[in-house]
């Protein structure tokens, strides 16, 4: 079960939401910076590429400060209206700030690359250029280790490859950042290349090309971003008894892993009582919240109090293999006497 893909792992590694929270202020705090100097930059040497990157930092920011509204909002309480929690809003505002990207950077980048490939301008002040990027790599690259820092403690949990554990983790604005980060730091290298062919060649065109390839970059990562979102939001990860877990259509691994699924199955038709098991059911609710509902058959000599037993029984044994277990609904299925 992800976090931390073992049923077996018990409390003490519930800081996650914290870790994420700190790697979304650190990545806010450093494309803040990253943004105000490239802006400047791109205005005093007239740069294509470092005005690309400058869009792109400002919407890597307004992505973060919409990572940091998730996180505060989907950490509030159940109430009445919502008995499962606000957890899915942490999906709801990384879709948004995946849309951010793909609009307002992309679509900012992409203008600038076209507009310079179609009518090349001259670029001044490269020293600038070159201080300004060093600069931004070293806040970038400061926000890439820990989001990457994070992400790999995660993996090494659950036995995963770091870019697997970022396709499959519930925890979305770690995903975000991460992606955020990894394509920053290419924009900074693509853009001291571009600046560096410009200037040996006298050539504007590479920096076109910087900006294009900038944006397609963003396209990708803010699509990718996108469906994940939008899996989680829609309960994609569903699976079924004798169905088969662990991939969706888009070749990816799903963080409810087969071994996972097998667990569940076992622990519950282990349990006395239970005859079969007709459907298991599991949901994402929110980062680490896994909502369980199973419906099995049970012996027809149980009586009543026996049955309610069972069902407090079977939700007590889940959640106590894994704090992540958020809820768990058994629906018994046959004759209780009376």
């Amino acid at each position: 079960m992800e976090p931390p893909h073992n049923l077996t792992h018990h409390a003490g590694t519930r800081a996650v939401p914290n870790d994420s929270t700190r790697t979304v202020l650190v990545a806010l705090a450093a494309g803040l910076g990253v943004t105000l100097a490239k802006a400047g930059a791109a205005a005093l040497t007239g740069s294509s590429a470092m005005a690309a990157e400058a869009a792109h930092s400002l919407a890597d920011t307004a992505n973060d400060l919409s990572l940091f509204v998730a996180q505060r909002r989907s950490s509030r309480r159940p109430d009445e209206q919502h008995p499962l929690g606000y957890g899915r809003e942490a999906y709801f505002w990384t879709l948004i700030a995946a849309l951010g990207v793909f609009v307002v950077g992309a679509g900012f980048s992409l203008r600038e690359g076209i507009a310079e490939l179609i009518h090349p301008t001259a670029t001044s002040s490269f020293a600038v250029a070159y201080v300004v990027l060093g600069i931004s790599a070293v806040f970038d690259l400061v926000s890439f280790r820990q989001s990457a820092g994070q992400l790999s403690r995660r993996a090494r949990r659950h036995q995963r490859e770091l870019l697997e554990e970022a396709r499959v983790t519930s925890e979305p604005s770690l995903r975000a950042v991460f992606v955020e980060d990894t394509v920053s730091v290419f924009g900074d290298v693509a853009a001291f290349a571009a600046l560096a062919l410009n200037q040996i060649t006298g050539s504007s065109i590479p920096q076109g090309v910087a900006a294009v390839l900038i944006a397609l970059l963003m396209i990708r990562a803010s699509l990718r971003l996108i469906k994940r979102s939008h899996d989680f939001l829609v309960g994609a990860w569903a699976g079924a008894a004798g169905g088969k877990g662990g991939g969706d259509a888009g070749g990816l691994t799903q963080p409810l892993r087969p071994a996972d699924e097998d667990k569940v199955r076992a622990l519950v038709l282990g349990y006395p009582g239970v005859t079969a098991i007709h459907e298991l059911l599991f949901t994402f609710v929110g980062p680490g919240q896994v909502w369980i509902v199973a419906r099995v058959d049970i012996d027809d000599g149980l009586r009543s109090a026996q049955v309610k037993a069972l069902v407090r029984g079977i939700a007590s044994v889940l959640k106590h293999e894994s704090e992540y277990v958020y809820r768990v609904d058994v629906v018994p299925i046959g004759r209780a006497q009376l």
